[in-house]
């Protein structure tokens, strides 16, 4: 692990907020799931939640945290309905595979799409949709 988040600087990176004080479970998850490589992990005061933590999931750079209630001035925390992650990988299949085998569940199969891609999508424990996707192989 490292001092200082390593990967893009510039760009839109995901900032996702994870329920039920599940933040380090989820790291966990992402590690086994999507190959992710944890770069910072930060605690809040209480010790217990995650205030903070980057990772690098394929070259691209995932920020996470626990939700913290006390700062959301009462609303609801936010879903993450209409919301997709998408991984471009070299080998869609075993991706999407190794998240189904870790415990993801499949909300739409791997198959061969009209624009080119082998791609599929999966729930991931925590609420989050994710696609995966790859060219076509030729034969």
């Amino acid at each position: 692990m490292t001092d200082a988040p390593q990967g893009p600087t510039t760009g839109i990176t995901p900032h996702i907020c994870i329920r039920d004080g599940r933040g380090a479970e989820a790291i966990d998850w992402y590690v086994r799931a999507l190959g992710a490589t944890e770069q910072v992990r930060g605690l809040a005061d209480d010790g217990k939640r995650l205030m903070h933590a980057h990772l690098h999931i394929n070259g691209a750079l995932l920020m996470l945290h626990d939700d913290f209630p006390e700062y959301r001035g009462g609303q609801a925390a936010g879903t993450p309905e209409g919301v997709v992650l998408h991984l471009q990988v070299d080998d869609a299949d075993a991706w999407f595979e190794r998240a189904v085998a870790a415990g993801a569940s499949v909300t739409m199969p791997i198959g061969d799409q009209f624009w080119g891609d082998r791609y599929g999508q999966i729930a991931d424990p925590f609420g989050f949709t994710w696609s995966i996707g790859a060219p076509i192989r030729a034969a």
